[in-house]
């Protein structure tokens, strides 16, 4: 998701945000854009190549790939479908299982008709509150990653994004475990949340660099998922650009210079 505005009240009726939240499409350029019922971008897909990640920020939030390379064991989770762009990706780049939650049936309806979302048996997409989700006991330790991306209709800074949920998150993850979360830079959201995600990490978190349109993408770590030489860490950028095209070697080099 791209851009806020002002601040938001947490408190809307679910039923209320679901309405607001009605998924909407356009296209320009070949490019197929989802929309909840406004001007924001939530997602996009090339619609010559639907596995490519067409938003900078998108493309960011892969970047746990380079601390926690995934097997056909690893669970991968996606808290926010959007246009399916983070799924595709993950299905085509990795073998492992992914389970995304989304709230609203309607935006898995219109990715299943306009977007390409592909039908795997590595694929499970769960209707819930991604809040209530991430607090099911059943899910600790389940997931070598989580990609955190959730935005409503009013654009307005994370649904989500109260320590309690990033406690929740880090619960979940196995070890070593990472996740990535979509924030804005400029918005006044932003220090809230990486505060609760640092209290909930124990401080290891490194953020990417902020893209054109405000997002900033944060990286938070459990277990020794960060413990990498710089060495390694280009090295593993290197194979991962390589082999998905990602520029991995620019999210390597600035996370070392942050660091």
């Amino acid at each position: 998701m791209a851009r806020p505005r002002a601040a938001r009240d947490a408190r809307r009726p679910a039923a209320e945000a679901i309405e607001a939240d009605l998924p909407t499409l356009s296209e320009e350029g070949g490019i197929r854009y989802l929309h909840f019922n406004s001007e924001w971008i939530q997602g996009a897909m090339r619609i010559a190549r639907p596995s490519e990640l067409v938003l900078a920020y998108t493309q960011q939030m892969m970047a746990w790939l380079l601390f926690a390379p995934s097997g056909p064991r690893d669970r991968v989770g996606i808290l926010g479908l959007g246009a399916g762009s983070l799924l595709r990706f993950t299905l085509r780049h990795t073998r492992s299982p992914v389970d995304t939650v989304e709230r609203n049936p309607a935006v898995t309806a219109l990715c299943r008709a306009f977007f390409r979302l592909p039908g795997s048996a590595r694929s499970v997409i769960d209707h819930a509150d991604a809040r209530d989700w991430v607090a099911e006991p059943g899910r600790a330790g389940r997931y070598r990653a989580l990609m955190v991306d959730l935005y409503d209709s009013r654009a307005e800074g994370p649904v989500c994004g109260d320590p309690e949920f990033y406690r929740d998150c880090h619960r979940i993850l196995d070890e070593p475990g990472v996740m990535s979360v979509n924030l804005f830079g400029r918005h006044e959201s932003f220090e809230e949340n990486l505060r609760g995600i640092r209290a909930a990490f124990g401080g290891r978190v490194l953020c990417l660099p902020e893209i054109d349109e405000g997002n900033t993408v944060a990286l938070a770590f459990k277990g020794d998922a960060l413990d990498l030489s710089r060495q390694d860490l280009l090295d593993r950028a290197e194979r991962l650009e390589s082999r998905t095209g990602l520029p991995a070697r620019r999210w390597a080099r600035s996370l070392l210079i942050g660091a």
